[in-house]
């Protein structure tokens, strides 16, 4: 499970799982939503100009770098979904997000309590519940109390510190599980003094899926969105499959250059793709300490250990592709057994 880095607290470098993932996606040159839907006559996109120019949007969701580009014959339309699609996109981050002081997930962590919570967080946290069963407890977003446990103790010791003392990371742990969340519509709340929670491995899902929603209401039949997770609207206009590209695993050759190595390439319809890797953030050089962190046992995911996952929404993906960030083979291959919607992609 992984967590987000508290950036009051510790002087460490930003990047996530989200930001490696965005990162990727740019340099295999997939563009977001780069054809435009069509309101004419006949199959949607069909006639529609390949050079038509997009109207774009870049910038930082949830502490990930997220992108916007829309094709559409009128521009001003275009114009308007963007600004629409950036709207939900703060809106719900001031719900989620652990980098504003100000959003209902920050209250949470430093109150113990949420009265009258956002519905958006209410729904998100009975997904939650639904992934939480499936995994056995590895997906528990309840985790960001062993996060502040590495980052304090890296930043007193130094990046070659190893691992916190088992005592350490003991007395975290306490303060870690699902079992000690309340939620409902009207009242969330901490059954443990120094509990905190961290939707990092799954909102950018949801939010990715809620601007999903927001375009296909406005009529887009053909797009890719990248809110921090990818998912793909249709195909590409002259049926094509949009191509996603996946970044090589760091240690998965020594011997070759990371960025010589050949990427995989995958074609998405109508699905949605996320990646997590331990490497999206280290403590240590050598990534044995990093961002995926499990909530069984306080240690971390292997240093090269990266999981794709494709899914009919984003939100599903980007839960599921966390959780087996920390899983075994047969406990992988038992929720995708329960899971025909689901697949595991390297």
């Amino acid at each position: 499970m992984e967590a987000v880095p508290m950036r009051i607290d510790v002087p460490l470098a930003r990047p996530t799982r989200r930001r490696v993932l965005a990162i990727a996606a740019a340099v295999a040159g997939v563009a977001l939503l780069p054809r435009p839907a069509w309101s004419g006559v006949g199959r949607p996109g069909d006639g529609v100009p390949e050079d038509l120019a997009p109207v774009t949007w870049t910038g930082i969701a949830l502490g990930a770098v997220a992108s916007l580009r829309i094709h559409h014959p009128d521009r001003a339309v275009a114009e308007r979904l963007v600004a629409a699609s950036v709207a939900e996109m703060r809106r719900l981050e001031a719900v989620f997000s652990l980098y504003r002081d100000d959003s209902a997930v920050a209250e949470l962590n430093r109150t113990g309590t949420l009265v009258a919570p956002p519905p958006e967080l209410v729904t998100l946290l009975a997904r939650c519940d639904d992934v939480v069963r499936l995994t056995g407890g590895v997906f528990d977003p309840t985790v960001q109390p062993l996060w502040r446990c590495y980052a304090d103790h890296f930043a007193t010791n130094g990046p070659q510190a190893g691992p916190p003392p088992a005592a350490v990371l003991h007395e975290a742990l306490e303060r870690v599980g699902w079992d000690g969340l309340r939620h409902g519509r009207d009242r969330i709340a901490f059954a443990r003094r120094g509990m905190a929670l961290t939707l990092n491995g799954i909102a950018q899902g949801f939010v990715t899926d809620r601007v999903v929603a927001l375009l296909r209401d406005a009529g887009l039949s053909h797009a890719l969105v990248d809110m921090g997770e990818i998912r793909a609207i249709g195909d590409r206009p002259g049926r094509r499959p949009w191509r996603v590209a996946i970044e090589p695993a760091e240690g998965s050759d020594t011997a070759t250059p990371r960025a010589a190595m050949p990427r995989q390439v995958i074609d998405v319809v109508d699905r949605a793709v996320a990646t997590s890797a331990a490497a999206g953030f280290r403590f240590d050089p050598a990534g044995r300490c990093n961002h995926l962190l499990d909530p069984r046992s306080g240690g971390c995911a292997g240093p090269t250990r990266r999981v794709t996952v494709t899914a009919d929404d984003a939100t599903t993906a980007d839960a599921l592709s966390t959780a087996f960030g920390l899983m075994d083979e047969p406990g992988i291959a038992a929720v995708l057994a329960a899971c025909p919607g689901v697949a595991r992609i390297a």
